[in-house]
């Protein structure tokens, strides 16, 4: 065992973790030790077609698996967490979503003081470097670069249209102050190369003397004295290390691996912890509790235009022409985000805002888990829920910090998430079947028009759908005993001791998760900065 003393001990260099460490370490006077269980890097990272590639790789991934439930046909869904410098910005689809006002706004208003719009949003500004400009809504100047997909294609236009003859406009911003419309996607890309946090926030701040960052270094808890953390205990190289937190420590390890940590420490549900041989040390009932995904659903077409789809284009001798196209413009298949096209819709004209996000794609995947192309033209548009209802959980179930924890998803429990993703399939439909998209658009293989009843659609995304990949909620912000960390973060009950990242978030924001992560990181140094 060895001591080191730090002023701050953050856990986890993800996306709110490394965003924090950077921020923190602006100040020379403050030491700030960084552990992150992952490596350093993966070579695939910085293509932002890794995405697809990392999907289930163990050496940049932790390939989490979901529990088998009855609502998804007791399937076994993949659940991906990035495991790297960098954390899932580094395997991510590259989306760049803030949400819409009205999510921090309930935030605020569900007792999350300073979380409202009007605090968020200067938080927003500050960390971007949007290639669209200033307008007073945008940032410009700020670390993490946000870029609108460059990518032409007959089938992005034919959308547009398509889009428009369905009734639903085309918005050029969804990143300001009204979301809704039919939208090219905005990315953290630069020059076709991925923005991760490690590259935008971690790699300027690689040379302070004050930032000490170690991979490979597996936390197994937090160090308790009574009701103060004190530090951590990490594993590296089969050594067990303890380090001491002179102020603070801060878990920003994600939703799946924060509640994990926590039950490992004696935080937490009693009956959880003493099923499996943890000593209870401070009894905290939301710790692992009110966890929500989005769920995805999939149709696919073929395309009569083979030239509109990366299909042919992608595979075999095309594949060539691809990896040139990429190596000396920086563009084409490679260089695409998960979606280059997205809409934002409402299934009900009386919604206040869009309630589903639809995602669209230029080619179509034969086998979702290799990412395999199929041998003909085509085209795939999924759609998710954007705030679902339905709660799920995250538990230990080993004593064993190497052991993954129980992820239990409870996907459309809720009446009102299954009448959505209903709504939102048909809406799909509807915007596809539509008169510019006669062209481009052939026969709906997957799952097939004979998929058409309410019933049937639901039973098929019961069958098929996979998360979005953005857990949320499992340490919850909020007064009251159904929350895990105050307005200020610091976990209730403990001092010493914050959290910073997804799993605080009060609800599910309208969208990828990605950007309102690395803000939770920023204003988490805001609010450290201030005592």
């Amino acid at each position: 065992m060895s001591d080191a003393q730090y002023d701050y001990i953050i856990v986890g260099a993800g996306s709110a973790g490394a965003a924090l460490a950077a921020r923190l370490t602006e100040d020379a006077r403050v030491k700030v030790l960084l552990l992150e269980a992952g490596k350093a890097s993966h070579p695939y990272s910085r293509f932002p077609i890794s995405f697809g590639l990392l999907i289930d790789d163990p050496a940049a991934n932790w390939c989490y698996r979901s529990a088998p439930e009855a609502n998804t046909n007791n399937r076994e869904i993949p659940v991906p967490r990035g495991k790297l410098l960098g954390g899932s910005s580094a395997i991510n689809g590259l989306v760049y979503v803030r949400g819409q006002p009205m999510d921090y706004d309930t935030w605020a208003q569900m007792g999350a003081r300073g979380w409202s719009w009007q605090d968020v949003a200067p938080v927003f500004r500050r960390m971007e470097n949007f290639e669209g400009g200033d307008d007073g809504v945008r940032g410009v100047g700020g670390p993490l670069h946000v870029s609108e997909v460059p990518d032409q294609n007959p089938l992005y236009d034919a959308l547009f249209k398509a889009g428009e003859a369905a009734g639903y406009k085309r918005n050029r911003d969804y990143n300001g102050l009204d979301q809704e419309g039919v939208v090219k996607t905005q990315t953290t890309i630069r020059r076709g190369v991925r923005m991760s946090t490690a590259q935008a926030y971690l790699r300027p701040a690689r040379g302070r003397s004050n930032l000490h960052i170690v991979t490979e270094a597996m936390t197994h808890r937090v160090l308790l004295e009574g009701t103060r953390c004190v530090g951590v205990a990490y594993e590296r190289g089969g050594q067990m290390v303890e380090a001491r937190a002179g102020r603070e420590v801060i878990l920003s390890a994600g939703a799946v691996a924060t509640p994990q940590i926590l039950e490992l420490s004696g935080i937490g549900r009693p009956d959880i912890l003493q099923a499996h041989g943890v000593t209870v040390k401070h009894v905290l009932a939301a710790v692992g509790e009110n966890f929500r995904d989005h769920l995805n659903a999939r149709i696919q077409w073929k395309v009569i235009d083979p030239a509109a789809s990366y299909n042919p284009r992608a595979r075999g001798l095309g594949l060539v022409g691809e990896t040139l196209r990429y190596l000396f413009a920086r563009g084409g298949f490679f260089s695409l985000p998960s979606a280059p096209l997205l809409a934002f819709l409402k299934t009900r004209p009386e919604l206040e805002a869009p309630d589903v996000q639809m995602h669209m794609v230029p080619y179509a995947i034969k086998n979702p888990k290799k990412r395999q192309l199929h041998d003909f033209p085509g085209m795939t548009v999924a759609v998710y829920q954007l705030r679902p209802e339905s709660l799920g959980s995250i538990h230990i179930q080993s004593p064993d910090p190497k052991a993954q924890p129980a992820i239990r998803f409870n996907f459309l429990h809720d009446s009102i998430d299954q009448r959505t993703m209903v709504d939102g399939f048909r809406m799909i439909r509807n915007i596809v079947e539509s008169k510019p998209l006669d062209p481009y658009r052939g026969e709906e293989f997957s799952p097939g028009k004979a998929v058409a009843s309410d019933a049937e659609i639901l039973d098929y995304i019961r069958k098929n759908s996979e998360t979005a990949y953005h857990p949320i909620g499992t340490c919850r912000m909020g007064p009251g005993s159904n929350t895990v960390v105050d307005d200020q973060l610091r976990v209730h009950g403990i001092s010493g001791l914050r959290v910073a990242d997804a799993s605080i978030f009060p609800t599910m924001p309208s969208g990828n998760t990605n950007a309102p992560s690395i803000m939770v990181g920023e204003k988490a140094a805001d609010l450290i900065r201030a005592g």
